[in-house]
């Protein structure tokens, strides 16, 4: 069985966004040689967030609203986790609603998707370097 790793640096300017790294992705599948298995795509930060859906600006703009509904940035200081000198707090919670990782299966070499499926990195508290791992097992 082959292994791979890759770190994908990211440097988001601004607090929050929606990037497909799908491309990213495929990249490191290419370089891993697997043709079957499985990834691994996790955001190594708790601010961050990796998931599958669409890639579609509408639907970015609307994750964008819903998420600031359900966790607004502000008031700061509603959140207890920012008495500590931190202006986060609702990054955690937004990361949490949208998850920490994909697992992909990989079919003749090809990320096995359904229709429409990409893989998207959300950011919650970005201006500052973060990472996400991608992680190939297989044949």
């Amino acid at each position: 069985m082959k292994s791979y790793r890759k770190e994908l640096w990211f440097d988001i300017k601004g607090r929050r966004a929606f990037l497909n790294i799908t491309p990213q992705v495929n990249e490191c599948l290419r370089e891993s040689g697997v043709r079957e298995g499985l990834v691994l795509v996790n955001a190594m930060h708790i601010t961050a967030s990796v998931f599958i859906n669409d890639d579609e600006s509408g639907l970015h703009h609307d994750y964008g609203q819903w998420l600031e509904r359900l966790a607004p940035h502000e008031p700061v200081d509603a959140y207890w986790h920012n008495r500590t000198g931190e202006d986060n707090a609702d990054a955690h919670m937004k990361r949490q609603i949208m998850g920490r990782e994909v697992v992909v299966a990989i079919t003749r070499g090809q990320l096995d998707f359904g229709p429409w499926e990409q893989i998207l990195y959300g950011e919650f508290d970005g201006n500052r370097r973060k990472r996400v791992l991608v992680k190939i097992i297989g044949e």
